[in-house]
């Protein structure tokens, strides 16, 4: 590790409406040191080669409840549980029977009950006033009337765990008591709710992993059954809700976009793609990792063992020698192969159900709304800052 003054890590979100400045030039190092929203020290991989490589290294840990691993936060533990084993063989014995439950084909099947709700909701908010927080409209409402349906969920519940999932991902804005008090709530909620769902079996995705835990051979355990419930659920919620409102912002903010996709809405999917590709609603800090053994870089920069890591998606997305212009938000953008989805062992189950709400919100909303703008300065659009995702924590809109 050098000896060179560490970089604070996130990136402040200057520009606002643009990926950080503090992206431009990082590649010119394999490694840099960063300094995580606790005070701890880590290191930060930036290049998108080793990067993606890194991402399927078993010398990378993702067991990091363990002494002298950087902390993400130092209020909240985030997803650090010493009770699940995070890497293999253990992780690929997990990952492989949850997606036996978590398939493409029962994605698939939730787009017509997407589309219907993302209709709904907007019907609702044509006869509100104006503006209306898109936000609170559809970005939030939707991700978790989804992930309700999927995992089996009673909707009536949103409220209540969208508080408690809030509060377990806070990184410096709650206090520690706070943030206890939502961990244990979200966990109590889901303890309860499998309970119940054992009694009654449904054609859900909890009650799939059940099944998974009481009649597989490699069965999950209690505890990773809870887990994995607890994981799908965040996963599926909170980050797409963040995509959705604040790439949608970016996308009101370049009306020559808006009206190069409305002149031809085959172009979605791409400007999905570009929009996650700049991931400007969050940041890398939960992929970090421990170093079992020094590990060579593409360059010959070695990471120390011991180290505490991080694997840069973001950086990674704007990697000059992968992805030209990088800096460009390019909706006609071909071979796309981003890294905000991770890579490898560790490559997000819910990628496919994240991308199908984006598309069906996007390509709706434009549809609906021919002159849908930003209500205020683009500028003036207050982050969340704080917590795990710092999108924009409220998109005044009208039409």
């Amino acid at each position: 590790m050098s000896t060179e003054t560490k970089i604070p890590y996130p990136f402040p979100w200057t520009p606002p409406m643009e990926v950080p400045e503090g992206l431009r030039g990082l590649r010119n190092k394999a490694l840099v040191d960063v300094t995580l929203p606790s005070g701890d020290a880590a290191v930060m991989v930036t290049r998108y080669k080793d990067v993606r490589k890194l991402f399927a290294d078993e010398r990378l840990s993702k067991n990091i409840a363990r002494p002298g691993v950087a902390r993400i936060s130092a209020d909240n533990e985030l997803f650090v549980d010493p009770d699940i084993d995070a890497d293999p063989p253990d992780h690929t014995r997990m990952r492989s029977l949850v997606t036996k439950a978590f398939t493409a084909r029962r994605i698939e099947l939730l787009r017509p009950y997407a589309q219907a709700t993302v209709d709904g909701l907007l019907d609702e908010m044509e006869a509100g006033p104006r503006p209306v927080d898109l936000n609170e409209a559809v970005a939030f409402p939707l991700p978790i009337l989804v992930i309700c349906k999927l995992l089996g969920i009673p909707p009536e519940d949103r409220n209540r765990f969208r508080r408690l999932v809030d509060g377990f991902l806070s990184v410096t804005k709650l206090p520690a008591d706070e943030v206890e008090e939502c961990r244990k709530g979200l966990w109590g909620y889901l303890v309860e709710l499998i309970a119940a769902k054992r009694q009654d079996l449904g054609d859900d995705l909890i009650s799939a992993l059940i099944k998974v835990r009481d009649e597989d051979d490699n069965r999950l355990s209690e505890h990773e059954l809870h887990f994995w419930t607890q994981s799908l659920l965040i996963a599926g919620y909170v980050t797409t809700a963040s995509q959705i409102g604040t790439g949608t912002a970016v996308l009101l903010h370049r009306q020559d976009l808006v009206k190069e996709i409305q002149a031809d809405f085959s172009l979605v999917p791409g400007a999905v793609e570009e929009l996650l590709r700049t991931q400007i609603m969050g940041s890398s800090i939960g992929t970090l990792r421990y170093a079992l053994v020094d590990i060579p870089l593409s360059d010959g920069t070695v990471i120390k063992s011991g180290s505490s890591v991080l694997l840069s998606e973001e950086s990674a997305n704007m990697d000059e020698t992968v992805f030209t212009d990088p800096f460009t938000l390019n909706i006609r953008r071909t071979e796309n192969h981003h890294m905000t989805f991770g890579a490898g062992i560790h490559y997000c189950v819910g990628a496919a159900l994240a991308r199908m709400e984006l598309q069906v919100a996007t390509e709706t909303l434009l549809r609906r709304f021919p002159e849908l703008r930003l209500a205020v300065p683009a500028d003036d659009l207050p982050r969340g800052l704080g917590g795990f995702m710092e999108g924009f924590s409220e998109i005044p809109v009208t039409w």
